[in-house]
């Protein structure tokens, strides 16, 4: 199908749209020039991430529903063809002819990248022994998949020649930095290293997914959503690859046969990095129609992660209790952190920013407040901790990554606050959190790079 007429069978499923709106609106509540604007906005902007104009026609029309009642009516009407166009016959036999391209290649990177964390052992490697081995890998995990992800993504976005040399550029230094490493001591900064390396290149890879538009807000919050969409994907086939290799070894062990080991050297390696190119894939390929399964798991977490730190907090001021920082502690206050800042963003990057304060996003506020505090007395035991053992690796690294959480929920409570006050619109709350996701890149590639040298290798 010719560029011509795509765009003429884009004009036509607005014009049919419009219609609708004409026919059905007795009252024009909402103007329907600015609903117009709205649409092609959404349409231009899902287009850019890979979706044809009838998926991205439908898509937009669904968000839409939330700012519209008559558009939300019309995606119902019309959701038994939605479906067909999405699923059943995605715009014809050139739209099918790509997508079967899209999975072949998916599926071809999988394969290839379940091939090269098995590549290794050929050089004495062994991921079952400790010490070097494990070392290694534990250095080079990230180079297993992210790589093969990035190369997709160039792939199906067609990135440019020079876009995909500076892309080239922080995989080949990660690479180089990971591996001349000398381990030193109990090799902290190597492991901060290893844990902070797969954020700055998962954020790398967010160059290719948007074509090399990375300054552009819009679409780095497609690739917040794509994140999300591609974690919650990644843990619904690991939770079946688990249920698959307990099937495996039981039917297995039933003729005398221990599967364990097989299961341990090839199935859980290669599937682990694996998954993340599948699940990649079927967000690309159905994020049209299951984008809301994640909006739904955000509305069911946030109230409880909400009531979590509330409680927690309520439990300090009664018991008079003080945070106990170690090792341990630090690392899971960051992961709780972490994911109360994943929630807030991916709820923000789905929620439609035309649409007036409600229930939930009091909840969000509390959530973000309550997140800000105990943020706050985690910074507080951390600087109490350095000042009287001193300064490491570990609680150095714990300081910044606190600080800069503290900065972002901060600022975001500030923004929630005046939204919910009517005083600003929601779209500086987005904006902040878009703006803000360099600064983690930043921080990820300080620790990686510099803190080796900071602290002498320790």
């Amino acid at each position: 199908m010719s560029t011509l007429e795509m765009t003429q069978k884009l004009e036509e499923r607005i014009n049919e749209w419009r219609a609708y709106l004409d026919q059905h609106r007795a009252i024009q509540s909402v103007d329907a020039e600015e609903l117009e604007d709205h649409l092609r906005s959404q349409v231009k902007t899902l287009g850019e991430v890979g979706l044809d104009d009838d998926e991205a026609f439908f898509v937009a029309v669904k968000r839409l529903g939330d700012l519209d009642s008559l558009s939300k009516e019309f995606a119902r009407e019309y959701s038994e063809r939605l479906w067909k166009q999405l699923v059943v016959s995605p715009g014809g036999d050139e739209a099918a002819s790509d997508a079967k391209r899209n999975a072949i290649v998916a599926v071809g990177l999988a394969i290839a990248a379940g091939i090269s964390i098995k590549v290794p052992e050929l050089f004495g490697y062994n991921l079952e022994e400790p010490d070097d081995s494990l070392n290694f890998y534990i250095r080079n995990f990230s180079f297993f998949v992210l790589p093969f992800l990035a190369g997709y993504f160039a792939w199906k976005r067609g990135l440019g020649k020079v876009n995909r040399m500076w892309l080239a550029v922080p995989f080949v230094i990660a690479a180089l930095v990971m591996n001349l490493l000398p381990a030193g001591g109990e090799g902290h900064t190597v492991m901060l290293a290893a844990i902070h390396i797969p954020i700055a290149l998962w954020l790398t890879v967010g160059f290719a997914y948007t074509n090399g538009h990375w300054r552009n807000h819009d679409q780095r919050m497609n690739y917040v959503r794509f994140s999300g969409e591609c974690f919650i994907y990644y843990t619904l086939i690991a939770l079946g690859g688990g249920v698959l290799v307990m099937s495996m070894m039981f039917i297995f062990n039933s003729i005398g046969l221990n599967a364990e080991e097989f299961a341990e050297s090839w199935v859980l390696p290669c599937g682990v990095v694996g998954a993340v190119l599948i699940s990649s894939w079927l967000v690309e390929a159905k994020q049209s129609i299951i984008e809301n399964l994640a909006p739904v798991l955000t509305r069911l977490f946030t109230p409880l992660f909400t009531v979590l730190l509330l409680a927690f907090l309520g439990t300090i001021i009664l018991t008079g209790s003080s945070i106990n920082i170690e090792r341990e502690a630090l690392i899971g206050f960051d992961l709780l952190l972490v994911l109360v800042l994943g929630l807030l963003l991916y709820s923000i990057s789905v929620r439609d920013p035309h649409t007036p304060p409600g229930v939930f996003d009091v909840l969000q506020f509390l959530l973000v407040v309550s997140a800000l505090v105990v943020d706050m007395l985690a910074l507080w035991a951390i600087t109490d901790r350095i000042s009287e053992f001193g300064f490491s690796p570990n609680k150095v690294a714990a300081l910044g990554e606190n600080l800069i959480l503290l900065v972002n929920l901060g600022w975001s409570a500030v923004l929630y606050g005046r939204f919910l006050m009517k005083r600003s619109a929601f779209t500086p709350v987005e904006r902040w959190q878009t703006s803000y996701i360099p600064v983690y890149a930043a921080w990820a590639w300080f620790v990686v790079l510099l803190f080796p040298i900071i602290f002498n290798f320790q």
